[in-house]
């Protein structure tokens, strides 16, 4: 396992077998079987028969006695048979315990590492902090090739400064800036004919008052306020200041927000109607972003890279979706969000774990600067 990288381990509920009693029941040449039918699943989705295995495993053995050793993986609950006669796959509890005991996570290349760091640096450079997640979590999804989701919490910063800019005639950018440096820009309508003078005017009560407050404090105190100060403002002003605390107004509040990227990607190298209903029922699962968001939220619970498999998790039950999550940090080294995959149960979990993991420690040192 690469240095770094940091498994949480979690309890999966009651399997047959734990990691550990089914290691200790496996001796070399079963466990050689079993990495080879979980490494060919992994590449391509399909069984292998005893018949492939027997070239492939290091001792050679004929396909007889490959099967009787099949016969035994499948008696502990880590393979089985799809068909009558087929190959064997993986059970989801033959994938945990191949992570947890069998798996080596290598390393991260230097160029993967680079264009990690490159890409989620560049995706940094925007203008709020859920731009740049939702730009890292594009990238993170197009390295990967799964669906990428962060959570994030809402944030409600101090206000440090308002500014009005015109864009058109009847169309202005709000900037908001917060005590902390967080920049979020908006756009809104302007009535007809509004001169600059208006937008000043409207930035400088909005500035007076909106110093030091949350968002939710200042929409409350400027909506007093603008009643109180109509005789001292003229029409357009009072128009563009009720817009923009209108806009300040996001709905319900909600602990977290979560970002899906890369559905798309779901779509790819599927093998049967059987797997595109299975990735039917993922995009299903991502749209109830409530139950997504508190899947990941099992992640913020401690340190390090955490992979939950197929029914291990309620969520994804039915479709037989792997994830694999990683929390970040603000600059007080507080848990903020998770971010990570979401694809079918054989992703490249050994090449995807350090990518998650280090694009968490690039996002949190990010959010430190």
């Amino acid at each position: 396992m690469t240095q770094g990288v940091v498994l949480s381990h979690h309890d999966p509920g009651s399997p047959l077998i734990t990691g550990s009693a089914a290691l200790a029941q496996l001796n070399e040449r079963s466990r050689d079987i079993f990495r080879q039918i979980v490494e060919s699943y992994l590449a391509t989705g399909e069984p292998v028969g005893s018949r492939n295995i027997s070239r492939l495993i290091s001792v050679p053995l004929s396909p007889a006695s490959v099967r009787n050793v099949m016969a035994d993986l499948e008696q502990l609950g880590l393979v089985y048979a799809p068909h009558t006669s087929a190959g064997r796959l993986p059970t989801e509890l033959g994938l945990r315990f191949f992570v947890d005991a069998l798996m080596q996570v290598g390393d991260l290349t230097e160029a993967d590492r680079q264009s990690i760091q490159a890409q989620l640096v560049a995706a940094g450079k925007a203008q709020s902090v859920e731009a740049a997640l939702t730009d890292a979590m594009t990238r993170l999804s197009g390295l990967t090739r799964a669906a990428a989701v962060v959570t994030t919490a809402k944030s409600d910063p101090r206000l440090k400064h308002i500014e009005f800019v015109r864009l058109e005639p009847e169309q202005a950018l709000v900037v908001l800036v917060s005590e902390d440096g967080q920049v979020e820009n908006r756009i809104l309508p302007l009535p007809p004919g509004v001169p600059m003078s208006a937008l000043t005017e409207a930035s400088n009560f909005l500035n007076a008052r909106i110093r030091g407050r949350t968002l939710g404090e200042a929409r409350r105190e400027l909506e007093t306020a603008l009643v109180q100060g109509r005789s001292e403002l003229d029409q357009l002003t009072q128009k563009i200041i009720a817009a923009g605390i209108a806009s300040w107004s996001g709905g319900p509040n909600e602990e977290r927000r979560l970002i899906v990227r890369g559905h798309a990607n779901l779509l790819e190298d599927l093998h049967a109607m059987e797997d595109l209903e299975r990735v039917r029922l993922l995009f299903d699962d991502l749209e109830t972003k409530k139950g997504v968001s508190d899947l990941l939220g099992l992640a913020e619970q401690g340190d390090g890279v955490r992979i939950f498999i197929g029914s291990e998790n309620k969520l994804f039950s039915l479709s037989g979706s792997s994830t694999i999550t990683a929390p970040y940090r603000d600059s007080a080294g507080r848990i903020v969000g998770v971010l990570g995959v979401i694809g079918p149960t054989r992703l490249n979990y050994a090449r995807i774990i350090p990518m998650v993991d280090y694009a968490a420690r690039i996002v949190s040192q990010m959010l430190g600067k």
